[in-house]
């Protein structure tokens, strides 16, 4: 199959299995068809694939990482002694684990190709990854508390693992429990991956987006956790904050080093 031929595939694979959208018309051109794609496997519900599906899916995933190009940490320069900051996307990281800026569902985002992490994350780890956390939810049988952290497969991510997190929601003035919760975050992402092992984690900038957590001070809450983290823990666990806008990259530079 060529690559062209796999996307076709898994976009008629996806409306087949909705009578809503069969009526939708596949576009001409491709990067109008992997906008589509990605749109239906947003809004797919978390229910088995057939093999082949997978398969396919995997090898179309694959090479648009291989498109993208993967990071390592190799290729980044530390800022501090186990901290590193690196601007780009945080699907193309190749570390142990990245940190998933998740809602309170745990489900990913359903809206069709909307600009948050969640929705990045889940597209680029394809379906599995929601049916994955379909089944801890199922076992949890309540939401996902905020500061909390879970650990997933990465799938056809270059990651090993997804660690899912819930940032406080900021409505209104911010509040010292808002920045509690928030270093609870980070916290548990750390203490997740120590659990498992893990020795590179590259964190998000968590709530900062639709969550609305001030920037600057998200940042100082980040690197400050980081940081006592690694003093009571000399482990060797190695950091990454993964930043996407100018204006977070200039305020780590700040803080960093």
């Amino acid at each position: 199959m060529t690559q062209t031929e796999r996307l076709l595939y898994l976009i008629q694979y996806l409306l087949n299995e909705n009578r809503e959208l069969q009526p939708l018309e596949i576009p001409v051109k491709d990067m109008e068809r992997k906008r589509l794609l990605r749109s239906l496997m947003n809004v797919r519900p978390p229910r088995p694939i057939y093999k082949e599906f997978s398969e396919v899916q995997g090898a179309y995933l694959k090479e648009e990482l291989r498109e993208k190009g993967t990071v390592s940490l190799a290729d980044l320069s530390a800022k501090e002694p186990g901290i590193y900051l690196w601007q780009g996307d945080i699907t193309r990281l190749s570390v142990d684990a990245i940190v998933n800026a998740a809602n309170s569902a745990l489900l990913g985002c359903f809206v069709p190709c909307h600009g948050c992490i969640d929705n990045a994350i889940h597209s680029a780890a394809g379906v599995e990854l929601r049916l994955e956390c379909s089944r801890i939810m199922e076992r949890q049988k309540s939401k996902e508390p905020a500061g909390k952290a879970k650990i997933t497969k990465a799938y056809h991510l270059p990651c090993r693992y997804v660690l899912h997190t819930v940032g406080p929601i900021i409505q209104g003035d911010l509040t010292n429990r808002d920045c509690d919760l928030l270093s609870d975050c980070y916290r548990s992402c750390l203490e997740l991956a120590a659990e498992y092992h893990l020795k590179s984690i590259a964190f998000c900038c968590i709530s900062t987006g639709e969550f609305h957590f001030p920037n600057e001070k998200a940042a100082e809450i980040a690197v400050h956790t980081v940081r006592e983290y690694q003093k009571k823990n000399p482990d060797g666990m190695e950091v990454i904050f993964n930043v996407f806008k100018d204006r977070d990259y200039n305020i780590y530079q700040k803080l960093l080093g």
